[in-house]
């Protein structure tokens, strides 16, 4: 592996798509700084990135709070020049509407929306002197359509995708690549399965067709994708979804 003089910032490390996003960066030579809330959790990617010969430093992180934002960035980019941040927390609930509370859409706001307005800034101010960088999000069908049960979680992804947009029309002509990435489809992850069982059944989960979902490690391939793309021929919106998905 050859290591670069590079960091790359994955803000909501979960144990799918954000540790195969930095698999995939750290695999590339990236050094990687990984965020979540409960940093304690990140131990096993951890231990996968350093055994492959990675470099990587795992943070307990509020991204809904400005100042563990700033230094989370801050710290990344004095290990080694910041070269991406990825925002990639999805904050996913579904509550008919009168069941939603305030509380409920506040904190998906905070957390998919909000915090992803934060580390856009925060990521930017370190990239711009520099004049190079990028920064991407992680959307969803939420962001280009609302659906029954999801008003919080759709508009704190709308919003998103707003804030990832006036970011790349500001930014893209300082070199500052920012990519909305939509996932429009489900994703093989715990949760997703979970919800499977409860809606259709074991029996569905258990004869589930191995194209219905989408890799974690795709996700990651299409991020790594993005990063290559030479200049003059800048990706803003990707759509990913698999080949048998309906839309």
């Amino acid at each position: 592996m050859e290591k670069r003089n590079a960091t790359a910032a994955v803000i909501g490390a979960g144990d799918f798509i954000g540790s195969e996003i930095a698999k995939k960066f750290a695999a590339e030579g990236f050094t990687i700084f990984t965020g979540r809330r409960s940093g304690n959790k990140l131990a096993p990617l951890a231990e996968l990135i350093e055994k492959a010969g990675g470099t990587i430093v795992p943070r307990s992180l509020d991204a809904r709070k400005e100042e563990e934002i700033t230094a989370f960035l801050q710290d990344a980019d004095a290990h080694a020049p910041l070269e991406v941040c990825i925002f990639n927390i999805g904050a996913n609930v579904n509550y008919p509407l009168l069941d939603t509370t305030e509380r409920v859409f506040r904190k998906v706001w905070e957390m998919a929306c909000y915090s992803g307005f934060l580390a856009g800034r925060e990521a930017a101010r370190l990239m711009l002197p520099r004049g190079r960088g990028n920064i991407f999000f992680t959307g969803a069908t939420a962001s280009l359509r609302g659906g029954s049960g999801y008003v919080a979680f759709a508009s704190a992804k709308f919003g998103l995708r707003a804030v990832a947009q006036a970011a790349a029309r500001e930014l893209g002509p300082q070199n500052i690549h920012v990519a909305h990435l939509v996932i429009d489809s489900g994703v093989n992850t715990q949760w997703v399965r979970e919800r499977i069982r409860e809606r259709e059944g074991q029996e569905a989960l258990d004869n589930l067709d191995p194209n219905r979902l989408m890799r974690p490690a795709a996700v990651a391939e299409a991020y790594w994708q993005l990063y290559r793309q030479p200049r003059d021929a800048w990706t803003f919106e990707l759509e990913i979804r698999p080949f048998g998905e309906k839309w």
